[in-house]
């Protein structure tokens, strides 16, 4: 706080000049000094339907094995969406957010590592995942038994006396028992996109496990939002370089090939299914796809995605985070007859986290603009402005940042 008169001090002892007195410290009634944990905190409260209420609460005391976190952003998933716009979960009222990111600021005696072993300390920046329960399928290094949908998650969780739940808030309680990751390597927005980028890097090593998906795979991805675009990254990172994005926006097509596509197909340039997958197929230079990626949530998307991909190919279906309706298809001509292999993704388990924060840093390194996914930026109490410009598709990512 007395940081002028502190460095005006140290120069007049350079200068061999006698100090001036430092002035005295502040009344009790000042405001509190910068970096301090004030007594409360304010959270988005989702109280209905389209409806945020800014709220303020009081920060309660930290246990012995919990965190407080100071909130420093959070993005906004198709989850908060669907929640904002129907409640599906029958959460409200209820503090969302579950893309955040922010700076540790008090933690109990207890914690000293986080949950891949390294070192926490005041002053680092983490993300969380999920919050373990009594289940011993839920493990650090099992790729497959259990994914996040088996656990609670900070920002779905049901109001409580606690209240500081969700990433959309000032402070945010991680509670023992909660999985923590020091990423205090990353830039702000790299820890943004870390839980949307989860959700790919588990697709990926789920259509890795098809043996389909290779190098020089000719790769098809459906859907052109954030989740298909972190796809292409993700997959140029791993050294793919035939991949083909279909999408009807061509503003998306455009930064998909600054992802790393190699080419592009405007799905409304084409009259019906058999002309989309000629259009498909001739980008591709006349072959069919090795493997594709369904990256929306259409059950017509669904339906079509199978006359992209040539016999003997893979598929991988991540679009249906909830219940987006049923899909008509052809199961002789569109997954017998052509021995197709499919693999479903919801979600991610802990140990996509910890390959998530690797990839965001080979991304940055080959010159990936993961970056410009944020397209925009709120302060919390704009957040009913942020959700409906992320429902109005307006930009890509949209954030909710703090000052």
């Amino acid at each position: 706080m007395n940081i002028e008169a502190i460095v005006k001090q140290v120069l007049e002892e350079m200068q061999g000049k006698t100090p001036s007195a430092a002035p005295s410290a502040p009344a009790a009634s000042a405001a509190p000094a910068a970096g301090s944990i004030p007594k409360t905190s304010r959270v988005a409260m989702l109280t209905a339907l389209e409806h945020y209420d800014i709220k303020e609460y009081p920060i309660p005391e930290i246990g012995d094995d919990d965190i407080l976190v100071k909130v420093e952003g959070c993005g906004v998933c198709g989850t908060d969406a669907h929640e904002f716009k129907r409640d599906p979960f029958g959460l409200i009222p209820v503090v969302l957010g579950h893309e955040g990111t922010g700076e540790i600021v008090k933690m109990g005696k207890n914690v000293k590592k986080d949950s891949a072993g390294k070192a926490l300390a005041l002053g680092d920046k983490v993300v969380t995942c999920m919050i373990f329960k009594d289940d011993p399928e839920i493990t650090m290094f099992d790729l497959n038994k259990q994914n996040v949908g088996g656990a609670d998650v900070y920002g779905l969780l049901p109001d409580d006396d606690i209240h500081l739940n969700g990433w959309f808030a000032d402070y945010l309680v991680i509670r023992g028992g909660s999985s923590v990751f020091n990423v205090s390597d990353l830039d702000l927005d790299s820890r943004i996109l870390i839980e949307p980028c989860a959700v790919l890097i588990h697709a990926v090593e789920r259509a890795k496990t098809t043996g389909i998906l290779r190098f020089n795979s000719r790769v098809v991805v459906q859907g052109c939002g954030p989740i298909g675009l972190i796809c292409i990254a993700i997959l140029k990172t791993m050294g793919v370089q035939n991949i083909v994005a279909v999408d009807g926006e061509q503003k998306r097509l455009d930064f998909a090939m600054e992802l790393g596509a190699s080419a592009t197909v405007n799905f409304k340039d084409f009259k019906g299914i058999e002309a989309l997958a000629g259009g498909v197929k001739d980008a591709f230079g006349g072959h069919l796809a090795d493997f594709a990626f369904q990256c929306t949530g259409s059950p017509v998307a669904h339906a079509n995605i199978y006359k992209f991909i040539r016999n003997g190919g893979g598929l991988c279906e991540l679009g249906f985070f909830i219940n987006g309706g049923d899909a008509t298809i052809n199961p002789h001509f569109d997954i017998c007859s052509k021995e197709i292999t499919i693999v479903g993704s919801w979600v991610y388990t802990l140990r996509d986290y910890a390959t998530t924060f690797d990839f965001l840093k080979s991304a940055k390194a080959i010159g990936l603009p993961l970056n410009k996914l944020i397209t925009h930026k709120f302060p919390l109490d704009q957040i009913n402005e942020a959700h409906q410009t992320n429902l109005a598709m307006s930009g890509l990512k949209i954030a909710i940042v703090n000052e």
